[in-house]
């Protein structure tokens, strides 16, 4: 029997005619509807007309996450006095309850995109609800993108829904070709906003790291809000370790009553999920991630804890890496887990931070298309016609660089062609329901019963009580007893079932062959779970590399202490992320292989060159095996190609400087004067800096260069006669160089004094102050007057100036005081400007 009061106790009702009226006119609607308004359970059985209203039609409810399908088909059912698989049904991966006369079937976003590769017409389905479109999984935006163009070229008939609490309404609306907008009302009671910031700071989250004190915070807030607050209590903690750590710390929560503590995330058992979504006997706390954000009513709850924290999948390209990471919740997410306090009554919310941060938290989530590993999307709209996606209605495009990786291992693997259009092997894949790489490991090894297994394990994150061997973990989850196992189990029937319904291969695709006739079929498990891991992760393959792991891709990993991988020669990294402060990431899942498995998953990476290089100080030339970054086999190069050996020449001088010649006191001084005349006349002169010099090597270190082959040789380069080169011949200036940068210059004694042009700025003349006597003015060069290093007759620094006229006229007295007494023999006249210069002492003098 239908229950029409709690279905009358719907405020979403009102917005029925408007939603029925825009479906009607336009065949597409946004519906905005605030949390508990009865959108998810009530719109659909309208909609399907199972409440004796309206046409029957067919309806499609799409829900971003497993709990939230199953609990909204339950609620509908429930509603209409009948079990889930009568008028209304759910379907998630794994898991099919629907009936004859189901009307509403509810679905992931992930089913509802394999469906539509299937049968792009949805044939027999009327009305499709995109229900919490908000939240912008891959999954939901690549659904409504496939939808429109069905709704577009085949099907104008199908109606469209995109319904959430809080969303880009005017987005979503221009995506659906301008769809009506229809608002429903709320009438959720008022919620308390209590800031709750630690007392102390923590560190931000980091990769999938907390702080362990936010999260005994956390736990501090939950037991003073259980104090002085009635009701239940719904924590929001971002993953299951943090649920497993705070619920440790709620331990024993005397003097608070009768409490039970839950934890509901996406693993838990359906038992326990089921016991948070139905009123409880003893008050309660219930841990949970984001899945309760929406679609899920926990009855009972009048105070939210939120720590303030989510998690959303992150690539790491330059590593290779992709993994969930922890980020501060956005704002809508905040509005929308508050909202579950004051479903029934009025409630509160403790927002574990302060109200300054809040300003500048995210608007809304990142949306998926932009910072996830894209290679199953792009697989997808591979599939559907579109490589580049560049014609589907997609609220954000995907990212350029993304894309291209995605597409990269799509190739790789077989799935795409040339062109980024799906192979037969691509559309295989697809078909499977797991990512690329796990689907490239099960057909290729998929004759076996224990590929799907290990596939299973690899598709779902493992508990991390399994460890972090892979073959370890395999045997856990058989024996287990747990949830996970539970469906670990039916994804593993799922998987052989969709592989045995498959067509054979076409000839050229059948999967690589083990060391034996019969491929892989006799070999032991856990050199099979090797064979997965690393068919499906073939570029993390790795061999032990001193303290590490050097991956083919050219990332190092780690192994925890105690770990069954340390010390394997190969493994292949099947999880690993980046710890705080690391340069290296860290191995979380894989399993041990050998050498004949690394080499048959990463044959695509397998090169044998010539290397020739520059390496711990002179040219090393090489014949090297590789498998991408890894050496397999090394043997000595006798005759390397001179490109090769001239190229490695030019990386020693680049590494370890134009030293490397031989630099002559004149190749020094040569280079010297030609810095002074680029800074002071610049052109023609050449440039002969370092970075210039690199630049033109071409043009003054040939032939020389041509000739070497070792450091030996670069040594036995006359640097002085190659920059010789570099002088401007063709204009004539070149004769011009003793004219403008002499060597030496004559000075009114008669000698030829060195000049210094070390420092290009100002070159410097260092003379016996006897031998300037009579000097008017201080000498120049290139218009530039020399600096002057006076010295005493013992060769040490008396004075500088650039200006001789000006120091005889001030300076030079103070000098000669301090200096005749020290030299007598020495001439000390009163006048300089006009004294005779000389380079000897009185006493040469006199005789």
């Amino acid at each position: 029997m239908i229950r029409y009061d709690a279905l009358d106790a719907l405020p979403v009702r009102g917005a029925l005619p408007g939603l029925n009226d825009a479906l009607e006119g336009h065949g597409t609607a946004v519906l905005v509807a605030p949390p508990g308004t009865g959108k998810t359970t009530l719109v659909p059985l309208a909609l399907a007309g199972l409440l004796g209203e309206g046409p029957r039609r067919q309806v499609v409810v799409a829900e971003p996450r497993r709990i939230a399908a199953r609990a909204a088909a339950r609620r509908m059912a429930w509603l209409l006095g009948e079990k889930p698989g009568e008028s209304v049904g759910y379907t998630v991966r794994g898991e099919r309850v629907v009936g004859r006369h189901t009307r509403v079937e509810v679905v992931t976003t992930g089913v509802l995109v394999q469906r539509l590769q299937r049968d792009q017409e949805l044939n027999g389905v009327d009305v499709v609800v995109l229900d919490e479109c908000h939240e912008r999984h891959l999954d939901a935006d690549t659904a409504a993108a496939f939808l429109w163009d069905v709704r577009e070229s085949l099907r104008p008939e199908l109606r469209l829904v995109a319904a959430s609490a809080t969303t880009d309404a005017e987005g979503w609306a221009r995506l659906l070709g301008g769809a009506p907008v229809v608002e429903a009302r709320g009438a959720s009671y008022p919620v308390e906003v209590v800031w709750a910031p630690p007392a102390r700071p923590v560190r931000p989250p980091h990769g999938m790291r907390v702080d362990p004190a936010l999260l005994t915070h956390v736990a501090s807030v939950v037991r003073r809000a259980l104090a002085v607050r009635d009701g239940d209590v719904l924590c929001f903690l971002p993953g299951v370790g943090e649920i497993a750590r705070v619920a440790g710390q709620l331990g024993g929560l005397e003097g608070l009553g009768d409490v039970e503590v839950l934890q509901v995330h996406g693993r838990a058992p359906a038992a326990v999920q089921d016991a948070a979504l139905a009123p409880g006997e003893r008050r309660r706390v219930v841990l949970a991630t984001s899945v309760a954000e929406s679609s899920l009513t926990v009855p009972g709850v009048r105070v939210v804890v939120d720590s303030g924290l989510a998690r959303e999948p992150r690539v790491d390209h330059a590593r290779g890496l992709s993994a969930l990471t922890t980020v501060r919740a956005s704002q809508a997410a905040g509005r929308q887990r508050a909202g579950r306090a004051g479903r029934e009554a009025p409630g509160a919310v403790y927002r574990c931070w302060s109200e300054a941060e809040d300003g500048r938290l995210p608007r809304f989530p990142s949306p998926e298309i932009k910072v996830a590993d894209l290679t199953a999307f792009a697989l997808q709209v591979a599939c559907w016609g579109d490589p580049e996606a560049s014609g589907l209605a997609l609220l954000d495009p995907p990212p350029g660089g993304a894309m291209a990786a995605a597409r990269s291992v799509l190739s790789a693997i077989g799935a795409v062609d040339a062109a980024g259009r799906a192979t037969e092997r691509g559309a295989r894949l697809a078909r499977l329901g797991v990512h690329p790489r796990l689907g490239r490991a099960l057909l290729d090894a998929g004759a076996f019963g224990e590929a799907a297994e290990v596939v299973a394990l690899l598709s779902e994150e493992a508990p991390r009580e399994y460890g972090d061997d892979l073959a370890g973990a395999l045997r856990a989850v058989r024996r287990g007893g747990d949830a996970y196992a539970g469906r670990w189990r039916a994804e593993v029937r799922r998987l052989r079932s969709a592989v045995a319904e498959m067509p054979r291969p076409p000839v050229g695709d059948s999967p690589p062959r083990g060391p034996k006739a019969g491929g892989w079929a006799d070999a032991s498990v856990d050199r099979l779970v090797g064979v997965v891991a690393a068919l499906a992760f073939p570029e993390r393959v790795a061999r032990a590399d001193g303290g590490s792991y050097l991956m083919v891709s050219g990332t190092r990993a780690e192994v925890g202490e105690g770990s069954a991988l340390r010390g394997a020669p190969w493994i292949a990294v099947a999880v690993a992320d980046r710890p705080v402060g690391e340069g290296h990431a860290r191995v979380r899942l894989g399993a041990v292989v050998d050498e004949e498995v690394a080499r048959l998953a990463a044959g695509v990476l397998r090169e044998e060159r010539d290397e020739v290089r520059w390496s711990d100080g002179d040219v090393v030339a090489r014949r090297v095996e590789r498998l991408g970054a890894v050496e397999l086999a090394v043997r000595p190069l006798r005759d390397p190609g001179p490109g090769l050996v001239r190229a490695a020449l030019l990386d020693g001088l680049h590494q370890e400087g134009l030293g490397l010649l031989r630099w002559s006191p004149d190749a020094v001084l040569l280079r010297q004067r030609l810095a002074f005349l680029r800074l002071r006349l610049g052109e023609p002169w050449p440039d002969v800096s370092d970075e210039a010099l690199h630049a033109r090597v071409e043009e003054w270190l040939e032939p020389e260069l041509g000739r070497a082959r070792r450091r030996a040789d670069l040594g036995r380069i006359d640097a002085g006669q190659a920059l010789g080169r570099l002088l401007p011949w063709a204009s004539g200036e070149a004769a011009r160089l003793d004219e403008l940068a002499p060597e030496r210059i004559t000075v009114p004694s008669g000698s030829r004094i060195r000049i210094d042009y070390s420092d290009p700025e100002r070159p410097v003349l260092a003379v016996k102050l006897q031998e300037m006597f009579g000097a008017q003015k201080s000498p120049q060069i290139a218009g530039v007057p020399l600096l002057v290093h006076l010295l005493s007759p013992a060769g040490r620094p008396a004075a500088v100036t650039a200006d001789l006229a000006s120091f005889w006229r001030d300076g030079y007295r103070g000098v000669r005081a301090e200096l005749r007494g020290r030299y007598p023999k020495h001439p000390w006249p009163e006048d300089p400007a006009v004294a005779e210069p000389t380079r000897h002492t009185n006493a040469r003098l006199r005789r």
